[in-house]
Order: C-alpha cells, then sequence, then structure tokens
C-alpha cells in the first residue's frame, strides 16, 4: 500500500501550517471581504465610493533568486514583505490604491515553520498598507522541487478613478526626474549579486562585510521598500505626471515605460550616493558600469515625473512623510530612452 504522504505530500503538515496563518490572514480582512477563511474563492466588495469610474488595476509578481538567500540563510519573514510590497509599487506607479492581495507559495517538503514564516511576513504587509490577504495557496510539489526549497508569488488588485490614472501621457518637456530612495537591492539583481557575494568573494550568508557594516544575509535580505504611503498624498493633489518602479532592467529599461514618443530622460550621475552594496558589486564582481545601470536600481527605488511648479511642494511632502526625495535629472525632447549625464571625466561616479 502507498499513501499520498509516502509519495512526499503530507497533507496533515500542510494542515497545521495554515492553521498557524489563519489568525493573521483574518487580521488584514477590511469591510469589504465577504468571503470566510476556506472559501474556494475570495469575495471581495468593489469600493466605489468617491469614485465615478472606477477602474481595476492588477499586477503579478514574484521574489526571484532573493529567494535562495533566504534559504541558504534559513531567514524567510523578510520575502513575504518583498512579495507584497513590489506588487503595491507596480500598481502605484499607475495611481491605483491596493485592495486585497492573493498568494501563491510552492515547496518541494511541506516545513509548517517556513510556511508560517513566509505567510506571516505576507499577512504583516498586507495588514500595514491597509489590504486584504484575501486567498491563496500552498502546494507541496515534491520531485519539482529539492527538500527545503520553495518559490513564491503574489497577485494584487487596486482601483483607481479613471481620470486620475498615471500614464505618462501628462509629461513634456522640462519636466523633473525625483528619485526615492531604495533600501538597496530591493527584489532585482539577485543572480548576479549571489554570484559575486558567494562564488567570487566566497563568502557565506552569515559572513560580515567590513564595506557595508553588516553581514551578507543581512544585506541581501533588506525588505523592498513600499511607496504607497509618501506617494498617496502627491496622487491626490494630481502632482506627479508619471511615475516609475526601478526594478528588474534598473532606471534605463523601466523609465521609458512611462515617456511618450518624443521625450527622453537625462539622468545626473553624481546626483545622489550610490549605496556601498551597489560599489561593491561594481568593484570586486568587475562589472562594467552599463550592466550596472540595467541590473540594479542604484539606489533609486521610484522614480517622479513632476512639473517644475511643483516640485518644490512634492520635495517637502515627501520629507514630510519621511522619505526625502531629490532631483535627479529632467525631460527633454528626443528619442524616447535614457541618457545619463556623467560628471567631468575624473570625478567620481560611485561606481568606482
Amino acid at each position: 500500500m502507498t499513501t499520498y504522504r509516502d509519495a512526499g505530500v503530507d497533507i496533515d503538515a500542510q494542515d497545521r501550517a495554515l492553521a498557524q496563518v489563519k489568525k493573521m490572514v483574518r487580521n488584514t480582512y477590511t469591510d469589504d471581504v465577504l468571503s470566510d477563511q476556506g472559501a474556494f474563492g475570495g469575495l471581495f466588495r468593489m469600493p466605489i465610493k468617491g469614485l465615478k469610474e472606477p477602474v481595476l488595476v492588477a499586477s503579478a509578481d514574484g521574489v526571484g533568486t532573493k529567494l535562495k538567500v533566504a534559504i541558504a540563510s534559513g531567514r524567510h519573514t523578510s520575502v513575504g514583505r518583498d512579495l507584497v510590497h513590489h506588487c503595491i509599487n507596480d500598481i502605484l506607479v499607475q495611481g491605483a490604491r491596493p485592495l486585497f492581495f492573493l498568494d501563491y507559495l510552492a515547496t518541494g517538503r511541506l516545513d509548517p515553520d517556513v510556511v508560517t514564516d513566509v505567510i506571516g511576513g505576507v499577512a504583516a504587509a498586507c495588514g500595514e498598507h491597509g489590504l486584504a490577504l484575501l486567498g491563496g495557496e500552498t502546494a507541496e510539489m515534491p520531485g519539482f522541487y529539492g527538500d527545503g526549497e520553495y518559490d513564491l508569488a503574489g497577485f494584487i488588485v487596486g482601483v483607481v478613478d479613471r481620470k486620475r490614472i498615471v500614464d505618462g501621457s501628462a509629461v513634456c518637456h522640462g519636466d523633473v526626474l525625483v528619485g526615492l530612495p531604495s533600501s538597496g537591492l530591493h527584489t532585482n539583481g539577485y543572480s548576479l549579486a549571489r554570484r559575486v557575494f558567494f562564488e567570487q568573494l566566497a563568502l557565506g550568508p552569515q559572513d560580515s562585510v567590513e564595506e557595508l557594516g553588516r553581514t551578507v544575509a543581512d544585506e541581501l535580505l533588506e525588505v523592498h521598500r513600499c511607496y504607497l504611503e509618501p506617494v498617496r498624498p502627491l496622487l491626490d493633489e494630481c502632482l506627479v505626471h508619471a511615475m516609475a518602479h526601478i526594478t528588474g532592467g534598473g532606471i534605463t529599461d523601466n523609465l521609458p515605460r512611462v515617456l511618450p514618443e518624443g521625450l527622453r530622460a537625462v539622468i545626473k550621475v553624481g546626483a545622489w550616493e550610490i549605496p556601498p552594496v551597489f560599489r561593491l558589486l561594481a568593484e570586486k564582481g568587475q562589472v562594467p558600469e552599463d550592466d550596472m545601470w540595467r541590473t540594479f536600481n542604484l539606489g533609486v527605488g521610484m522614480i517622479l515625473v513632476v512639473p517644475p511648479k511643483q516640485l518644490e511642494k512634492v520635495l517637502r511632502s515627501l520629507r514630510e512623510s519621511g522619505y526625502p526625495g531629490f532631483p535627479m535629472g529632467n525631460v527633454v525632447e528626443g528619442e524616447r530612452g535614457v541618457e545619463y549625464d556623467h560628471p567631468p571625466e575624473g570625478y567620481p561616479t560611485g561606481l568606482r
């Protein structure tokens, strides 16, 4: 006789894990959640108060190979927060307010403690930013993932009034680019970062790095910053023409996504201090500067495109929110893309 458990799937372990997270999930429920836990689908009442023409905005993403660092270090609480914050930022740039979230966790052999840590991080981030963790799926897939391995994905739905959609159509020549600081690598560039730290430098997750003043795991597991709270007031007052979340592809690939044809961005290299982790990756890994710009955020997690007359108001609002921004360039006429305006020869760019 062969049971499902003999084949590698332990339903009882899954039930034990889910029992631990149910209370955390329920704490994220808003008044618009109409279903209870255990339903085949989550029910959510569309909030339309104050919206003349509500438009749903949806996105899906993952955490990438940052999960490898979490698994190697045995620290699983932060990746759930990374996932939620990344997804919130992705719909925020179109002006959306997040409503609810769904998660998907797949693993080789289910460890209840790991599941509790990961989903607990998802639930905590949802609760902090006012969206309901409406449902999800936990899949045990022996033979597909190795023991101790897991993958994580998230799905978010938000809403914006159609007249308040931020799509970049208002961007014009002379607009100012305002950067918001990142909290490190966020969730992109980890395949290259892991190669430099773990292979080229032969470091382990718990090894300290003098240039960083912390361990490799502390640096690489820094939580992806969420920009909902500092940016929301700017959207309420219609102070920005466009926003770009700087994820995979860096500034080079992400900023043009919100620029109309005939306009390009000029980035003033040296307008902000590039954090030490990126300088270390560039120097120790001998990573070409072009690759650095296209792989990492280099200390800029989000870019706002702001009309010049609103610049001071935007900067003041960001300072008051505790997330000060910095002017980092302008929009000019030309072929759509990004141009890097480097300082005079011999002036340090922050990458060498």
